[in-house]
Protein backbone atom coordinates (compact mmCIF):
# COMPACT_ATOMS: atom_id res chain seq x y z
CA UNK A 1 0.00 0.00 0.00
CA UNK A 2 2.68 2.27 0.86
CA UNK A 3 4.18 1.43 -2.45
CA UNK A 4 1.28 2.41 -4.19
CA UNK A 5 1.32 6.14 -2.41
CA UNK A 6 5.37 6.29 -3.48
CA UNK A 7 4.42 6.11 -7.32
CA UNK A 8 4.93 9.34 -9.02
CA UNK A 9 2.39 11.08 -10.49
CA UNK A 10 2.12 11.61 -14.12
CA UNK A 11 1.64 15.02 -15.60
CA UNK A 12 -0.95 15.01 -19.17
CA UNK A 13 0.79 16.24 -21.70
CA UNK A 14 -2.11 19.18 -22.37
CA UNK A 15 -4.09 20.95 -19.56
CA UNK A 16 -7.18 19.18 -19.93
CA UNK A 17 -9.12 22.15 -18.05
CA UNK A 18 -7.55 25.39 -16.91
CA UNK A 19 -8.64 25.77 -13.59
CA UNK A 20 -7.37 21.68 -12.92
CA UNK A 21 -3.82 21.08 -12.05
CA UNK A 22 -2.50 18.36 -12.83
CA UNK A 23 -3.37 15.53 -10.43
CA UNK A 24 -6.78 16.56 -10.67
CA UNK A 25 -7.78 19.17 -8.22
CA UNK A 26 -9.01 22.46 -8.89
CA UNK A 27 -6.46 25.34 -9.55
CA UNK A 28 -7.73 28.41 -7.86
CA UNK A 29 -7.54 31.36 -10.05
CA UNK A 30 -6.12 35.02 -8.54
CA UNK A 31 -5.88 36.86 -11.67
CA UNK A 32 -4.33 40.07 -12.32
CA UNK A 33 -5.82 42.90 -13.69
CA UNK A 34 -5.09 45.10 -16.61
CA UNK A 35 -6.24 48.30 -16.61
CA UNK A 36 -6.36 49.20 -20.18
CA UNK A 37 -8.52 51.12 -22.63
CA UNK A 38 -10.75 48.07 -23.47
CA UNK A 39 -11.21 47.69 -19.55
CA UNK A 40 -12.27 50.94 -19.10
CA UNK A 41 -14.54 50.49 -21.74
CA UNK A 42 -16.27 47.71 -20.57
CA UNK A 43 -16.71 48.90 -17.14
CA UNK A 44 -18.69 51.60 -18.53
CA UNK A 45 -21.08 48.91 -20.34
CA UNK A 46 -20.94 47.21 -16.94
CA UNK A 47 -22.07 49.66 -15.01
CA UNK A 48 -24.80 50.99 -17.27
CA UNK A 49 -26.15 46.97 -17.56
CA UNK A 50 -26.30 46.86 -13.58
CA UNK A 51 -27.97 49.91 -13.72
CA UNK A 52 -30.72 48.74 -16.46
CA UNK A 53 -30.98 45.34 -14.10
CA UNK A 54 -31.58 47.39 -10.95
CA UNK A 55 -33.80 50.28 -12.18
CA UNK A 56 -35.69 48.47 -14.94
CA UNK A 57 -38.50 47.20 -12.30
CA UNK A 58 -39.51 50.74 -11.11
CA UNK A 59 -39.73 52.21 -14.73
CA UNK A 60 -43.53 51.82 -15.77
CA UNK A 61 -45.24 52.13 -19.15
CA UNK A 62 -48.76 52.56 -19.25
CA UNK A 63 -49.05 52.32 -15.70
CA UNK A 64 -47.84 48.63 -15.85
CA UNK A 65 -44.13 47.90 -15.25
CA UNK A 66 -41.53 47.87 -18.21
CA UNK A 67 -40.30 43.97 -17.58
CA UNK A 68 -42.37 41.41 -15.80
CA UNK A 69 -43.01 37.84 -15.57
CA UNK A 70 -45.93 37.68 -13.64
CA UNK A 71 -45.99 33.84 -13.21
CA UNK A 72 -48.60 34.00 -10.84
CA UNK A 73 -50.96 35.64 -13.28
CA UNK A 74 -50.16 34.11 -16.08
CA UNK A 75 -48.73 37.39 -18.27
CA UNK A 76 -45.11 38.64 -19.47
CA UNK A 77 -44.96 42.72 -19.53
CA UNK A 78 -42.34 43.88 -21.70
CA UNK A 79 -42.11 48.04 -22.43
CA UNK A 80 -45.91 48.40 -22.33
CA UNK A 81 -47.05 45.48 -24.43
CA UNK A 82 -48.51 42.45 -22.57
CA UNK A 83 -48.33 38.93 -23.45
CA UNK A 84 -50.52 36.12 -22.44
CA UNK A 85 -50.77 32.42 -22.72
CA UNK A 86 -53.30 32.58 -25.48
CA UNK A 87 -50.14 34.63 -27.75
CA UNK A 88 -48.20 31.72 -28.34
CA UNK A 89 -48.00 32.07 -31.46
CA UNK A 90 -46.22 35.99 -30.53
CA UNK A 91 -44.38 34.33 -27.90
CA UNK A 92 -42.90 32.12 -30.36
CA UNK A 93 -42.07 34.31 -32.89
CA UNK A 94 -39.96 36.23 -30.90
CA UNK A 95 -38.50 33.73 -29.27
CA UNK A 96 -36.96 32.56 -32.81
CA UNK A 97 -35.86 36.30 -33.30
CA UNK A 98 -34.24 36.42 -29.94
CA UNK A 99 -32.12 32.94 -30.42
CA UNK A 100 -31.08 34.01 -34.43
CA UNK A 101 -30.13 37.43 -32.82
CA UNK A 102 -27.53 35.62 -30.69
CA UNK A 103 -26.70 33.63 -33.51
CA UNK A 104 -26.12 36.17 -36.44
CA UNK A 105 -24.08 38.22 -33.64
CA UNK A 106 -21.82 35.49 -32.52
CA UNK A 107 -21.03 35.31 -36.14
CA UNK A 108 -20.21 38.52 -36.23
CA UNK A 109 -19.13 39.80 -33.28
CA UNK A 110 -18.04 36.19 -31.85
CA UNK A 111 -18.30 35.92 -28.46
CA UNK A 112 -18.74 39.08 -27.16
CA UNK A 113 -21.99 38.62 -25.07
CA UNK A 114 -19.52 36.61 -22.73
CA UNK A 115 -16.70 39.16 -22.40
CA UNK A 116 -18.92 42.80 -22.30
CA UNK A 117 -22.65 42.22 -21.07
CA UNK A 118 -23.02 38.84 -19.65
CA UNK A 119 -24.13 39.09 -15.73
CA UNK A 120 -21.59 36.67 -15.11
CA UNK A 121 -18.75 38.42 -16.25
CA UNK A 122 -20.07 41.99 -15.08
CA UNK A 123 -20.79 40.97 -11.63
CA UNK A 124 -17.61 38.96 -11.19
CA UNK A 125 -15.03 41.32 -12.63
CA UNK A 126 -16.85 44.80 -11.75
CA UNK A 127 -18.33 44.19 -8.58
CA UNK A 128 -17.55 41.03 -6.89
CA UNK A 129 -13.72 40.58 -7.92
CA UNK A 130 -13.25 44.23 -6.74
CA UNK A 131 -14.73 44.28 -3.53
CA UNK A 132 -12.39 40.94 -3.22
CA UNK A 133 -9.47 42.89 -4.42
CA UNK A 134 -10.09 45.94 -1.90
CA UNK A 135 -10.27 43.67 1.11
CA UNK A 136 -7.09 41.59 0.63
CA UNK A 137 -5.33 44.38 -0.07
CA UNK A 138 -4.36 43.84 -3.78
CA UNK A 139 -6.84 46.60 -4.90
CA UNK A 140 -5.65 48.09 -7.95
CA UNK A 141 -3.29 45.36 -9.33
CA UNK A 142 -4.96 41.98 -8.57
CA UNK A 143 -3.26 38.68 -7.93
CA UNK A 144 -2.97 36.76 -5.01
CA UNK A 145 -2.22 38.76 -1.31
CA UNK A 146 1.46 39.15 -0.68
CA UNK A 147 0.78 39.26 2.99
CA UNK A 148 -1.80 36.86 5.38
CA UNK A 149 -5.03 38.54 5.16
CA UNK A 150 -6.14 39.36 8.29
CA UNK A 151 -9.35 37.31 9.26
CA UNK A 152 -11.55 40.74 9.84
CA UNK A 153 -10.89 41.41 6.00
CA UNK A 154 -12.16 38.09 4.99
CA UNK A 155 -15.29 38.78 7.11
CA UNK A 156 -16.10 41.98 6.03
CA UNK A 157 -15.73 40.97 2.45
CA UNK A 158 -18.58 37.76 3.15
CA UNK A 159 -20.53 40.03 4.98
CA UNK A 160 -20.30 42.65 1.51
CA UNK A 161 -21.37 39.50 -0.88
CA UNK A 162 -23.89 38.78 1.46
CA UNK A 163 -25.56 42.13 1.34
CA UNK A 164 -24.98 41.93 -2.62
CA UNK A 165 -26.46 38.63 -3.14
CA UNK A 166 -30.05 39.73 -0.97
CA UNK A 167 -30.01 42.99 -2.98
CA UNK A 168 -29.62 40.50 -6.35
CA UNK A 169 -32.83 38.10 -5.39
CA UNK A 170 -34.92 40.92 -4.48
CA UNK A 171 -34.23 42.67 -7.66
CA UNK A 172 -34.70 39.64 -9.00
CA UNK A 173 -38.11 38.89 -7.81
CA UNK A 174 -39.03 42.20 -8.40
CA UNK A 175 -39.14 41.11 -11.91
CA UNK A 176 -41.71 38.49 -11.35
CA UNK A 177 -44.40 39.79 -8.53
CA UNK A 178 -43.41 43.56 -9.20
CA UNK A 179 -41.71 46.41 -7.00
CA UNK A 180 -44.35 47.58 -5.98
CA UNK A 181 -45.46 43.88 -4.31
CA UNK A 182 -42.04 43.51 -3.70
CA UNK A 183 -42.16 47.12 -1.64
CA UNK A 184 -44.93 45.52 0.30
CA UNK A 185 -43.51 42.05 1.51
CA UNK A 186 -40.50 43.81 2.65
CA UNK A 187 -42.35 46.73 4.40
CA UNK A 188 -45.42 45.51 5.78
CA UNK A 189 -45.38 42.00 5.97
CA UNK A 190 -43.19 38.84 7.29
CA UNK A 191 -41.37 35.97 5.11
CA UNK A 192 -44.45 33.65 6.58
CA UNK A 193 -47.25 35.64 4.93
CA UNK A 194 -45.34 35.11 1.83
CA UNK A 195 -43.55 31.72 2.10
CA UNK A 196 -43.10 31.45 -1.72
CA UNK A 197 -41.18 34.74 -2.36
CA UNK A 198 -39.42 34.22 0.93
CA UNK A 199 -37.74 31.02 -0.42
CA UNK A 200 -37.12 32.25 -3.76
CA UNK A 201 -35.19 35.24 -2.49
CA UNK A 202 -33.47 32.75 -0.09
CA UNK A 203 -32.21 30.48 -3.05
CA UNK A 204 -31.41 32.96 -5.39
CA UNK A 205 -29.14 34.40 -2.75
CA UNK A 206 -27.22 30.93 -2.07
CA UNK A 207 -27.19 30.26 -5.35
CA UNK A 208 -25.45 33.78 -5.96
CA UNK A 209 -23.26 33.28 -3.00
CA UNK A 210 -22.05 29.78 -3.99
CA UNK A 211 -21.68 31.02 -8.06
CA UNK A 212 -19.86 33.84 -6.96
CA UNK A 213 -17.39 32.82 -4.23
CA UNK A 214 -17.00 29.62 -5.18
CA UNK A 215 -18.34 28.03 -8.55
CA UNK A 216 -16.77 31.34 -10.41
CA UNK A 217 -15.26 30.84 -13.73
CA UNK A 218 -16.18 27.13 -13.61
CA UNK A 219 -19.47 28.06 -14.57
CA UNK A 220 -18.25 29.56 -17.89
CA UNK A 221 -16.18 26.65 -18.66
CA UNK A 222 -18.11 23.96 -17.28
CA UNK A 223 -21.39 25.21 -16.82
CA UNK A 224 -22.58 27.46 -19.28
CA UNK A 225 -23.44 26.22 -22.78
CA UNK A 226 -22.76 28.87 -24.81
CA UNK A 227 -19.15 27.91 -25.05
CA UNK A 228 -20.20 24.38 -26.45
CA UNK A 229 -22.09 26.25 -29.01
CA UNK A 230 -18.56 28.25 -30.12
CA UNK A 231 -18.21 25.21 -32.65
CA UNK A 232 -21.23 25.87 -34.25
CA UNK A 233 -22.10 29.57 -34.10
CA UNK A 234 -18.77 30.61 -35.08
CA UNK A 235 -16.72 30.36 -38.43
CA UNK A 236 -13.15 31.80 -39.52
CA UNK A 237 -14.67 34.80 -40.25
CA UNK A 238 -15.89 35.75 -36.82
CA UNK A 239 -14.47 38.18 -34.12
CA UNK A 240 -11.52 37.03 -32.01
CA UNK A 241 -9.30 37.75 -29.25
CA UNK A 242 -6.39 36.56 -30.94
CA UNK A 243 -2.77 35.71 -31.28
CA UNK A 244 -0.68 36.30 -33.85
CA UNK A 245 1.42 33.49 -34.16
CA UNK A 246 3.23 35.25 -37.37
CA UNK A 247 4.78 37.93 -35.85
CA UNK A 248 4.82 36.99 -32.07
CA UNK A 249 6.73 33.60 -32.73
CA UNK A 250 9.25 32.42 -31.71
CA UNK A 251 8.56 33.98 -28.55
CA UNK A 252 11.81 34.16 -25.96
CA UNK A 253 13.33 37.23 -23.87
CA UNK A 254 16.34 39.48 -24.57
CA UNK A 255 16.75 43.14 -26.66
CA UNK A 256 18.15 42.45 -30.27
CA UNK A 257 15.37 40.15 -30.98
CA UNK A 258 16.03 40.36 -35.09
CA UNK A 259 19.96 39.13 -34.36
CA UNK A 260 18.45 36.44 -32.34
CA UNK A 261 15.22 35.27 -34.99
CA UNK A 262 12.48 36.40 -32.12
CA UNK A 263 9.04 37.60 -32.79
CA UNK A 264 7.20 40.37 -31.14
CA UNK A 265 6.55 38.11 -28.16
CA UNK A 266 8.68 38.24 -25.02
CA UNK A 267 7.47 35.58 -23.45
CA UNK A 268 6.34 37.59 -19.96
CA UNK A 269 3.52 35.69 -19.37
CA UNK A 270 1.15 38.67 -18.54
CA UNK A 271 -1.30 37.41 -20.71
CA UNK A 272 -1.99 33.77 -19.25
CA UNK A 273 -1.65 36.19 -15.73
CA UNK A 274 -4.61 38.39 -16.12
CA UNK A 275 -7.04 35.75 -17.99
CA UNK A 276 -9.97 35.42 -15.72
CA UNK A 277 -10.62 31.57 -16.88
CA UNK A 278 -6.91 30.94 -16.70
CA UNK A 279 -5.96 30.27 -20.50
CA UNK A 280 -2.19 30.84 -22.54
CA UNK A 281 -4.39 32.65 -25.47
CA UNK A 282 -1.14 32.03 -27.53
CA UNK A 283 -2.43 28.33 -27.81
CA UNK A 284 -4.93 29.45 -30.65
CA UNK A 285 -8.87 29.44 -30.22
CA UNK A 286 -10.25 28.24 -27.25
CA UNK A 287 -13.45 27.28 -25.70
CA UNK A 288 -12.61 28.66 -21.89
CA UNK A 289 -11.79 31.72 -23.62
CA UNK A 290 -14.54 34.48 -22.91
CA UNK A 291 -13.40 37.58 -25.04
CA UNK A 292 -12.90 39.61 -22.15
CA UNK A 293 -9.97 41.24 -23.54
CA UNK A 294 -7.72 41.49 -20.47
CA UNK A 295 -4.72 39.81 -22.50
CA UNK A 296 -5.21 42.61 -25.20
CA UNK A 297 -4.84 45.79 -22.69
CA UNK A 298 -1.64 43.25 -21.05
CA UNK A 299 0.04 42.54 -24.05
CA UNK A 300 -0.65 46.43 -25.15
CA UNK A 301 1.24 47.56 -21.84
CA UNK A 302 4.31 45.01 -22.76
CA UNK A 303 4.58 46.32 -26.06
CA UNK A 304 4.82 50.09 -25.48
CA UNK A 305 7.44 49.14 -22.76
CA UNK A 306 9.35 47.46 -24.76
CA UNK A 307 9.02 50.00 -27.75
CA UNK A 308 7.06 47.47 -30.22
CA UNK A 309 3.77 48.01 -32.17
CA UNK A 310 0.73 47.28 -30.11
CA UNK A 311 -1.95 44.53 -31.53
CA UNK A 312 0.05 41.34 -31.15
CA UNK A 313 -2.96 40.00 -29.24
CA UNK A 314 -6.20 42.07 -30.87
CA UNK A 315 -9.51 41.89 -31.95
CA UNK A 316 -9.44 39.94 -34.93
CA UNK A 317 -10.92 36.82 -36.76
CA UNK A 318 -9.47 33.27 -37.41
CA UNK A 319 -9.39 34.31 -41.03
CA UNK A 320 -7.88 37.73 -40.73
CA UNK A 321 -4.80 36.50 -38.47
CA UNK A 322 -4.14 33.87 -41.56
CA UNK A 323 -3.71 36.31 -43.72
CA UNK A 324 -6.99 35.68 -45.53
CA UNK A 325 -9.70 37.74 -46.42
CA UNK A 326 -12.88 38.20 -43.99
CA UNK A 327 -15.73 38.84 -45.67
CA UNK A 328 -18.51 40.59 -43.50
CA UNK A 329 -21.29 39.10 -46.27
CA UNK A 330 -20.94 35.57 -46.28
CA UNK A 331 -23.89 32.84 -46.23
CA UNK A 332 -24.88 32.29 -42.89
CA UNK A 333 -24.58 36.18 -41.98
CA UNK A 334 -26.92 36.63 -45.10
CA UNK A 335 -29.51 33.86 -43.89
CA UNK A 336 -29.60 35.33 -40.26
CA UNK A 337 -30.33 38.55 -41.96
CA UNK A 338 -32.98 36.94 -43.67
CA UNK A 339 -34.64 34.80 -41.20
CA UNK A 340 -34.51 37.65 -38.73
CA UNK A 341 -36.17 40.16 -41.04
CA UNK A 342 -39.05 37.98 -42.01
CA UNK A 343 -39.70 36.88 -38.49
CA UNK A 344 -39.80 40.95 -37.54
CA UNK A 345 -42.11 41.47 -39.94
CA UNK A 346 -44.22 38.50 -38.96
CA UNK A 347 -44.14 39.48 -35.28
CA UNK A 348 -45.16 43.08 -35.82
CA UNK A 349 -48.26 41.80 -38.19
CA UNK A 350 -49.19 39.85 -35.58
CA UNK A 351 -48.87 42.38 -32.99
CA UNK A 352 -51.04 44.77 -34.88
CA UNK A 353 -53.74 42.26 -35.48
CA UNK A 354 -54.44 41.39 -32.04
CA UNK A 355 -57.42 42.33 -30.44
CA UNK A 356 -57.92 44.50 -27.32
CA UNK A 357 -59.00 41.65 -25.34
CA UNK A 358 -58.86 37.87 -25.22
CA UNK A 359 -61.89 35.21 -24.91
CA UNK A 360 -61.23 31.87 -24.19
CA UNK A 361 -64.46 29.64 -23.82
CA UNK A 362 -63.66 26.40 -21.34
CA UNK A 363 -66.58 23.84 -20.59
CA UNK A 364 -68.03 24.08 -17.20
CA UNK A 365 -67.76 21.40 -14.60
CA UNK A 366 -70.46 18.55 -14.37
CA UNK A 367 -72.76 16.75 -16.95
CA UNK A 368 -71.88 17.92 -20.55
CA UNK A 369 -75.29 19.43 -21.10
CA UNK A 370 -78.65 19.11 -18.47
CA UNK A 371 -82.28 19.17 -19.54
CA UNK A 372 -84.46 22.41 -18.26
CA UNK A 373 -87.74 22.00 -17.11
CA UNK A 374 -88.77 23.59 -20.30
CA UNK A 375 -87.49 20.59 -22.49
CA UNK A 376 -84.28 23.34 -23.68
CA UNK A 377 -80.92 21.99 -23.63
CA UNK A 378 -78.70 23.52 -21.64
CA UNK A 379 -74.54 23.68 -21.67
CA UNK A 380 -72.66 25.37 -19.00
CA UNK A 381 -69.55 26.80 -20.32
CA UNK A 382 -66.36 29.40 -18.72
CA UNK A 383 -66.00 32.35 -20.41
CA UNK A 384 -62.58 33.94 -19.58
CA UNK A 385 -62.06 37.50 -20.30
CA UNK A 386 -58.81 39.67 -21.22
CA UNK A 387 -58.82 43.50 -21.12
CA UNK A 388 -55.14 44.26 -22.63
CA UNK A 389 -55.98 47.73 -22.72
CA UNK A 390 -55.40 50.52 -20.09
CA UNK A 391 -58.92 51.37 -19.51
CA UNK A 392 -61.58 49.89 -18.18
CA UNK A 393 -64.02 48.57 -20.53
CA UNK A 394 -67.15 46.79 -20.59
CA UNK A 395 -68.21 43.39 -22.55
CA UNK A 396 -71.32 42.03 -23.24
CA UNK A 397 -71.93 38.38 -24.55
CA UNK A 398 -74.35 37.24 -27.94
CA UNK A 399 -75.41 34.13 -29.47
CA UNK A 400 -74.86 34.31 -32.86
CA UNK A 401 -75.39 30.77 -34.03
CA UNK A 402 -77.45 28.41 -34.63
CA UNK A 403 -80.75 31.53 -34.69
CA UNK A 404 -82.03 28.92 -31.94
CA UNK A 405 -79.18 29.54 -29.93
CA UNK A 406 -79.77 31.92 -26.92
CA UNK A 407 -78.15 32.94 -22.71
CA UNK A 408 -80.42 31.67 -19.96
CA UNK A 409 -79.51 35.78 -19.50
CA UNK A 410 -78.19 38.72 -20.54
CA UNK A 411 -74.55 38.95 -19.59
CA UNK A 412 -72.47 42.23 -18.70
CA UNK A 413 -68.91 41.92 -17.82
CA UNK A 414 -67.21 44.87 -16.65
CA UNK A 415 -63.04 45.25 -16.58
CA UNK A 416 -60.12 47.77 -15.67
CA UNK A 417 -57.24 48.03 -16.76
CA UNK A 418 -55.45 44.57 -17.62
CA UNK A 419 -57.82 42.81 -15.55
CA UNK A 420 -59.18 39.26 -16.03
CA UNK A 421 -62.57 37.30 -15.34
CA UNK A 422 -64.16 33.72 -15.51
CA UNK A 423 -67.61 34.07 -15.88
CA UNK A 424 -69.92 31.03 -16.41
CA UNK A 425 -72.22 31.18 -19.39
CA UNK A 426 -75.78 29.18 -19.76
CA UNK A 427 -76.45 28.43 -23.34
CA UNK A 428 -79.95 27.07 -24.04
CA UNK A 429 -81.16 25.60 -27.64
CA UNK A 430 -83.94 23.30 -28.52
CA UNK A 431 -83.64 19.37 -28.52
CA UNK A 432 -84.76 19.08 -32.10
CA UNK A 433 -81.18 21.15 -32.78
CA UNK A 434 -79.13 18.33 -31.44
CA UNK A 435 -81.35 15.53 -33.24
CA UNK A 436 -80.16 16.87 -36.43
CA UNK A 437 -76.98 16.84 -36.01
CA UNK A 438 -76.32 13.49 -33.82
CA UNK A 439 -75.97 15.25 -30.75
CA UNK A 440 -73.50 18.16 -31.18
CA UNK A 441 -74.06 21.77 -32.41
CA UNK A 442 -71.57 24.34 -33.58
CA UNK A 443 -72.31 27.14 -31.32
CA UNK A 444 -70.97 30.73 -32.16
CA UNK A 445 -70.45 33.19 -29.75
CA UNK A 446 -69.58 37.28 -30.29
CA UNK A 447 -68.20 39.29 -27.16
CA UNK A 448 -68.19 43.00 -27.36
CA UNK A 449 -67.00 45.87 -25.93
CA UNK A 450 -67.89 49.22 -25.53
CA UNK A 451 -65.97 50.75 -28.40
CA UNK A 452 -67.75 48.36 -30.77
CA UNK A 453 -64.33 46.10 -31.20
CA UNK A 454 -65.38 41.85 -31.32
CA UNK A 455 -63.87 38.74 -30.75
CA UNK A 456 -66.38 35.93 -32.12
CA UNK A 457 -65.73 32.12 -30.86
CA UNK A 458 -66.96 28.99 -32.33
CA UNK A 459 -67.72 26.20 -29.40
CA UNK A 460 -69.04 22.85 -29.60
CA UNK A 461 -72.23 22.02 -27.63
CA UNK A 462 -73.69 18.71 -26.63
CA UNK A 463 -76.99 17.37 -26.33
CA UNK A 464 -79.18 14.41 -26.44
CA UNK A 465 -79.67 12.12 -29.53
CA UNK A 466 -83.15 10.78 -29.21
CA UNK A 467 -83.72 11.02 -32.57
CA UNK A 468 -80.27 8.88 -33.07
CA UNK A 469 -81.69 6.25 -30.66
CA UNK A 470 -85.35 5.93 -32.17
CA UNK A 471 -83.43 5.74 -35.68
CA UNK A 472 -81.70 2.79 -34.37
CA UNK A 473 -84.83 0.78 -32.56
CA UNK A 474 -86.98 0.96 -35.39
CA UNK A 475 -84.37 -0.92 -37.54
CA UNK A 476 -83.47 -3.23 -34.80
CA UNK A 477 -85.35 -6.34 -35.97
CA UNK A 478 -87.85 -7.98 -33.14
CA UNK A 479 -87.04 -10.90 -31.40
CA UNK A 480 -89.52 -14.61 -31.56
CA UNK A 481 -90.46 -13.74 -28.42
CA UNK A 482 -92.02 -10.67 -28.90
CA UNK A 483 -93.63 -11.37 -32.43
CA UNK A 484 -95.57 -14.37 -30.72
CA UNK A 485 -97.25 -12.31 -27.88
CA UNK A 486 -98.18 -9.88 -30.60
CA UNK A 487 -99.84 -12.99 -31.94
CA UNK A 488 -101.85 -13.78 -28.93
CA UNK A 489 -104.90 -12.44 -28.94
Amino acid sequence: MAMVNELPVLPPEERVLSTLESDGRRRWLTPRLAAGRFWSRRRVVAYALIAVYTLLPFIKINGRQALQFDLWEARFMVFGLEFRPTDLELLAVFGLIVFLTVFFATAIMGRVWCGWACPQTVYMEFVFRPIERLCLGTMGKGGKPRHAVAGWRTVAMYLVFLVIAVHLANTFLAYFIGVDQLNTYIWNSTPLEHPRAFALVAFVTVLILFDFCYWREQLCIIGCPYGRFQSVLLDRSSLIVGYDTTRGEPRGHGRDRKAKGLGDCVDCHQCVEVCPTGIDIRDGLQLECVNCTQCIDACDHVMDRVGLPRGLIRYSSQSALAGKPTPIARPRVLIYMGLILALSVLFVTLLVSRKAFDVTLLRGLGSPFNITAGGEVENILRAKLVNRTDQERTYRVEAVAPESLHLLSSVELKLGAGESVTEPLHLLAPQEAFQERGGTVKATLRFVDDVGESVEQVYLLFGPVTGAIERESSTTPSSPESESADAKP
